[in-house]
């Protein structure tokens, strides 16, 4: 747009509008489609156009030399005629302009006279276009005008400044459009109707604001607010180099089954279904794991996973019940080889998509509250070391004694300890509670009570703790790190052996236990929570804000 204020129809913006006002608005869209299609003979739901490129692309072909060539020629035209020099002794008006087809909804909307102009915007940004009445003719002008906010149109057209600078697509027919494309060619006139939109747009000084319609309306919420799309790009882009990094160590990404006759993997309460053909219940899957540890019984070396995982637990900013994970399994490694990689693996895409290993997160108002130093090397502590550094409690594999634990809830109100449970229970609550919270850079804790792991080898040294880490970020974990139990019989003890939540126990899998009789290679094997990563690396407070339909109770209907 030119750096005037769009003028647009305000009470159409207005999020405040009355009923009977939003009922006018609407119906006057309604009559909008009824002339595109009775008077214009239109189809508002648009067709096929061949040839476009995006917004940032036809930002990118802009050519300033040539612009200020043909805005030079045309001055001297313009100053030829209005001195009176005859028509065939104008100078020429070579026009070596970028021609661009693009197309985008329709953002802002300014009519001034026998010019229109409009803000596009598509997933690379917004860009102005420009329909003149002279340019296009009828009915291309007056189609134009019928144009709401949030319609959808395209345009072909060479790219060149405003008086103000604004950089502009100028619609306009194609030199040979009569001869080479004729009237099969939707952009002949240089500008068309794609999709008309029946819905107000959100408010133009509040926009769509409201998180809880935000993550309803997200279709709208992509399109309205550019950092989200921004985010859920550099989701993908996340993914994308993750994915890039594996394969790059010669990782093979795989694909395992998400209906499961037994859960498995980790301890959580799974969502229950029923297969009707098979008459059998069924589990969303929690975990890969037992999946992907088979493929190394199969002689799979180096496997991974981007897969989706359900848990029927609660929603917090930070847990959704559908959620992105990544794992992978490494062959005669260990939990050191794969920290390793986590490591390098996070740091390489935070500097592939993000650019820095300095990752600011900021407040509303931009104002940055903390900042994550992801520089190597990344710091290992074992658990029990860590909470004595930050409690003052030696935990000494016993249950804590009443004066630990009047201690510990007086120096830390308000944190609900419980000391419930076996003394490995006891530990891991102070450390969750008290210590993961405050942990913002990167830390590997090491050596965790192994009852709590039973996927996990113990400890050489000590078998009271299993071979691992918990790789904390941001105040929660990120990703655990495993030396992966291989021996059957251990494997099994350890099933039955469990503590915690009856119902979140992993099932005893006698398949898996077998897979693990016929030989599995020592390994390394990880999880890597996508959602979080994707939070930490780009500033995000809630997983809601980083996946684009998240879980959200169903709206009453009046």
């Amino acid at each position: 747009m030119t750096k005037q204020d769009p003028a647009v129809t305000e009470e159409e913006q207005a999020p405040e509008a009355t009923e009977s006002g939003r009922k006018k608005m609407l119906a006057d869209r309604r009559r909008k489609l009824d002339r595109l299609r009775n008077e214009f003979d239109l189809d508002p739901y648009g067709q096929r156009i061949d040839g476009l490129i995006s917004l940032a692309e036809a930002r990118a072909a802009y050519d300033e030399d040539a612009d200020n060539a043909h805005r030079a020629a045309d001055t001297a035209v313009r100053e030829a005629k209005k001195a009176g020099t005859p028509e065939d002794q104008w100078p020429s008006v070579p026009d070596d302009r970028a021609v661009v087809s693009v197309a985008g909804r329709v953002m802002q909307h300014r009519v001034m006279g026998n010019l229109i102009f409009m803000s596009l915007r598509d997933d690379t940004g917004d860009l102005q276009i420009a329909i003149s009445k002279k340019a296009v003719g009828q009915p291309a002008f007056g189609i134009a005008k019928q144009t709401d906010l949030s319609d959808i149109v395209a345009v072909r057209g060479a790219l060149g400044v405003t008086n103000t600078g604004e950089l502009t697509v100028w619609a306009a027919p194609h030199a040979d459009a009569e001869q080479s494309e004729g009237p099969g060619d939707p952009l002949a006139s240089g500008f068309c109707f794609q999709t008309k939109s029946l819905a107000l747009p959100p408010g133009k000084h509040h926009g769509l604001t409201d998180s809880e319609t935000r993550y309803r309306k997200r279709y709208v919420d992509l399109h309205t607010n550019t950092d989200v799309m921004k985010t859920m790009q550099q989701r993908i882009q996340i993914i994308d180099a993750m994915r890039d990094y594996l394969r790059d160590k010669g990782f093979m990404e795989v694909e395992t089954p998400m209906l499961q006759s037994l859960h498995g993997g980790a301890a959580a309460r799974p969502f229950k279904t029923h297969h009707n053909a098979l008459d059998i219940p069924l589990t969303l899957r929690i975990a890969p794991e037992m999946y992907l540890k088979r493929l190394l019984v199969g002689g799979m070396r180096k496997v991974f996973e981007i897969n989706r995982n359900f848990r029927n637990e609660g929603i917090s900013p930070r847990h959704n019940p559908e959620f992105t994970m990544l794992e992978a399994y490494d062959a005669y490694g260990n939990w050191q080889t794969m920290a390793d990689l986590v490591e390098d693996m996070v740091c390489t895409v935070a500097e592939k998509v993000i650019g820095t290993l300095k990752i600011e997160h900021k407040d509303e108002e931009g104002n940055v509250t903390k900042t994550i130093n992801l520089t190597k090397p990344w710091r290992r502590v074992s658990m029990v070391e860590l909470v004595e550094e930050r409690t003052g409690w030696k935990f000494e594999k016993k249950p804590a004694t009443q004066d630990e634990i009047d201690e510990l809830r007086e120096q830390n109100p308000g944190k609900d300890l419980s000391f419930e449970g076996e003394p490995a229970e006891q530990l891991t609550e102070v450390f969750e509670k008290l210590i993961e919270p405050t942990l913002i850079d990167p830390c590997f804790v090491t050596r965790v009570p192994g009852v709590i792991i039973p996927l996990a080898k113990r400890c050489k040294d000590d078998d009271y703790y299993a071979d691992v880490y918990e790789l904390a970020i941001n105040g929660v974990e990120i990703s655990p790190g495993y030396t992966e139990l291989n021996d059957p019989d251990i494997q099994e003890h350890h099933f039955r052996e469990q503590v915690g939540d009856e119902e979140e126990q992993q099932q005893i899998d006698e398949d898996f236990l077998e897979a693990l009789r016929v030989g599995m290679p020592p390994a390394g094997g990880i999880g890597l929570g996508i959602d979080r990563v994707v939070m930490m690396l780009t500033g995000q407070a809630s997983i809601r804000d980083v996946i684009l339909f998240p879980l959200m109770r169903p709206q009453q209907s009046d």
